[in-house]
């Protein structure tokens, strides 16, 4: 039975480095090489250090393995997490490859390179260990043309894309010997254990992924060119309007560094012999000019985008292609453009957007008709199915649709239409599944899923650990529903309580649905799953409605909501069936006090998590300081030890408005209880919530009782403020600030008690609302609520 314990990664630069961090991310100890300095750095020589000293032979590993520690996004989900990646060299320990269960070769792009590394880790191999390279187009076939049989057996590509932690894709690609055991082994593994989205791709170049997005950004180049856009007109069409990342073209081209892209382009370019699928990978004159120039994205500070600072402040200026010169970027605007920001989801965006019939429509007619015909095209070249090329392209390059989910969604028998109309060749095997009675590449049957292959549709295989809400919501599995939520029967006498207001915002709506479904639970369920598939599990409580009723002093009414919301919260924590929270990606403020009163919170491994309410101006007041002055009072149950610390770094956290940079790291920020665990793959959380819900059950559950708080009192209360005045004192807060960490403390100590009394959780719920209720009063506050619906960020005012 093929079990990976241990890894090797070789190859230590940004790619390999990032791999081995996220192989530590999931508790794989990682063997990280690279080859051995040949000059010593100056530091070196005055340290009295030689080339033969360990700390010089494995400096590349060890600067890589620091370096980790300090970049941006981080690529651990834990700096702590470094510790399990150990560095060396290739000349000192390329023995110890022998000891690990998979090597990772992640070395310069070249062939020859690569099949040297192979020849050499081959005399050092351990039968059964399987051996991959993340090669981003090379052949698979040519790097192991001369290995054994057996060694051929275990090797394959597993082309991560960067970064490894954030991105979901992994292209699987075999070798036309690897053993199919081990083939479904990697994907299965890089999808449960590293959180992946796999494809398996056929070994030509590019894979799948590369080849159909590098072909998408030529086309747009080129349509740019010739159709004198200029580089914010791209941009604005292919950002989300086409359901693309913000990034859109020139952002992207900039961050992944036009020299990388050139490089991409020209292997398929040196490998495709079709005349003008060739010419199409050509690398247009203006990339080969910027590279020269040095102008090749973020990394050397200019590409089609230069951040310029002045005495004015920041600016974005980006290139005029037609000078060459840099300019203040422009905001772009039309019909057809504001016609799909207005529409609903990415179908309706992209509807709007190709029915205009304006010049921006034209351009993204023109980007999107070239790239469904070339995947058309290449279907059977370089995956086995529509759903690889989906997959590939919606995980690898962050689309919203894949090509063949495009083409339905823009109408497929209308687009060929339209398409031959323009005197575009259509693949036969499209035409032929049109005239066979097909309107669309995927059908859905009540729920069930079926997709295109070999002229029939096939059922889309599902696993117990997919739970698709969406799916169930389509087999009529809805308990219960209301503009702001859902509770959906998941199976096995478990429900789902699913937020989908807009950006799943908590108002009371949703506070109605989960008192409904604590009652529909308790009756005629075994427990209840909190979780959902919007782009974040919750940006906190409406604000929007919270200014209105301020600014209006409805002061009633503020406290009504508040009281809801606490209400709500205590509902659900008492409910005598268990409860299971399963955050994912930004969950703030009032998001977090709808996990804090579930039995346990199994996190997404991105989960950006933290009580923000400071940044508009406020405290949390759902519960969120009663339930962490809980749950620091049941750590320190001895009367005799002191609270105060403990206290403190609540109180930093929740009056800085700290968020946890992973699932991981809300341990550090307290959040995090000894029941609670980290999922990797997002797409399995609900799954396994569900089944801690039955765990909890089948092993006898007990409600959770109404606990008495020990807190820190009157005098627990001064030092926290002292630490406040200290820190405005020192030009580190504002006044407004300070006014907002004073009522903090009071909430966090317990109000005007003497220390070590013991109160109610209402109690603390009352001193939560009132300290909320008074700053919502403080114009200073309104002013951030705005500024934070505007501008979608805190004001320090």
């Amino acid at each position: 039975m093929t079990i990976i314990r241990k890894a090797a990664v070789i190859g230590s630069g940004v790619m390999g480095s990032g791999i081995a961090a996220h192989l530590a991310n999931v508790g794989i100890p990682v063997l990280l090489l690279d080859i051995v300095p040949s000059q010593l750095l100056t530091q070196e020589t005055a340290a009295g250090l030689t080339l033969d000293h360990p700390k010089v032979r494995n400096r590349f590993a060890d600067q890589a393995i620091d370096k980790l520690k300090k970049t941006n996004p981080a690529p651990l989900y834990s700096e702590d997490f470094a510790a399990r990646i150990t560095a060396g060299n290739l000349e000192d320990d390329v023995s110890k490859l022998a000891g690990v269960d998979w090597i990772i070769e992640v070395i310069v792009e070249n062939l020859q390179a690569k099949q040297q590394l192979i020849s050499r880790i081959e005399k050092v191999w351990k039968q059964g260990t399987i051996v991959s390279s993340n090669t981003s187009g090379i052949s698979i076939n040519a790097m192991v043309e001369s290995a054994s049989d057996e060694f051929k057996r275990h090797f394959l590509g597993t082309h991560f894309f960067n970064p490894p932690r954030y991105m979901k894709l992994v292209e699987v690609i075999p070798n036309e010997a690897t053993d199919p055991a081990i083939v479904a082994f990697m994907k299965d593994f890089c999808a449960k254990k590293l959180g992946k989205g796999v494809v398996q791709a056929k070994d030509t170049p590019n894979f799948i992924g590369n080849r159909i997005g590098t072909y998408g950004l030529l086309v747009t180049l080129r349509e740019m060119i010739a159709g004198g856009y200029s580089v914010e007109e791209v941009d604005a069409v292919t950002g989300p309007a086409m359901g693309r990342p913000k990034s859109a073209t020139f952002r992207t081209l900039d961050l992944v560094g036009l020299d990388t892209f050139v490089h991409v382009a020209n292997n398929v370019f040196d490998l495709v012999t079709d005349p003008e699928e060739k010419d199409m990978f050509r690398s247009p004159e203006l990339l080969k000019l910027m590279v020269e120039k040095g102008w090749i994205g973020e990394k050397r500070g200019q590409g089609f985008y230069k951040k310029v600072t002045s005495d004015a402040g920041k600016e974005i200026q980006s290139l005029n292609i037609a000078t060459m010169e840099y300019g203040v970027s422009r905001k772009i605007s039309s019909a057809s453009l504001e016609a799909a920001k207005q529409a609903k989801g990415t179908v309706g965006k992209l509807k709007a957007l190709l029915g205009a019939k304006d010049r921006y429509s034209d351009l993204a007619w023109n980007i999107l008709k070239p790239v469904l015909l070339y995947s058309a095209e290449k279907l059977d070249e370089i995956a086995d199915s529509i759903v690889e090329i989906d997959h590939a392209l919606k995980w690898g390059f962050n689309w919203d649709l894949g090509p063949f989910e495009t083409w339905d969604a823009i109408g497929l028998k209308r687009s060929v239409e339209r398409m031959e109309s323009e005197g575009s060749t259509v693949p036969a095997w499209v035409k032929a599944w049109i005239d066979s009675g097909h309107d669309s590449f995927y059908e859905n049957r009540g729920g069930q899923h079926f997709y295109y292959l070999k002229n029939e549709f096939k059922g889309i295989e599902t696993r117990p650990e997919l739970i698709s809400l969406q799916s169930l919501k389509q087999q009529n599995k809805v308990i219960r529903w209301n503009s702001g939520a859902s509770l959906i029967d998941i199976g096995d006498g478990v429900a789902c309580l699913e937020f989908h207001s807009p950006n799943n915002a908590i108002g009371a709506d949703i506070l109605t649905m989960i008192q409904q479904s604590a009652d529909e639970v308790r009756s005629n369920y075994r427990g209840l799953v909190v979780a959902n598939e919007g782009k974040n599990f919750c940006v906190g409580a409406n604000v929007m409605l919270l200014l209105m009723e301020a600014q209006d002093g409805e002061w009633d009414e503020v406290d009504g909501i508040i009281r809801l919301f606490q209400n709500s919260m205590m509902k659900l924590k008492s409910l005598d069936k268990p409860v299971v929270a399963a955050p994912h990606k930004m969950t703030l403020g009032g998001g977090v006090e709808a996990c804090m009163p579930a039995d346990q919170t199994i996190f997404s491994a991105e989960t950006y998590y933290g009580l923000v309410e400071a940044g508009v101006g406020l405290i949390p007041a759902g519960g969120g300081c009663k339930e962490l002055a809980l749950r620091a009072s049941q750590a320190v149950r001895d009367p005799e030890v002191d609270l105060q610390p403990w206290i403190n770094a609540i109180f930093e956290t929740v009056a800085m408005a700290k968020v946890s940079t992973s699932g991981h790291d809300t341990k550090r920020l307290g959040y995090m209880r000894a029941q609670d665990r980290v999922v990797v793959n997002p797409d399995h959380r609900i799954y396994e919530a569900k089944q801690a819900v039955l765990r909890l059950e089948a092993s006898g559950y007990t409600p959770q009782v109404q606990e008495k708080i020990r807190v820190v009192g009157e005098n627990g209360k001064a030092v926290m403020q002292i630490a406040a005045y200290t820190m405005r004192q020192g030009g580190y807060i504002s006044e407004h600030d300070q006014l907002i960490a004073n009522k903090l403390a009071h909430v966090l100590a317990g109000g005007n008690v003497p220390a070590g009394t013991m109160v109610t959780e209402q109690y603390m719920l009352d001193l939560e609302r009132e300290a909320f209720l008074s700053l919502c009063g403080e114009i200073k506050t309104q002013q951030r609520m705005q500024y934070m619906l505007s501008k979608g960020k805190a004001l320090r005012n």
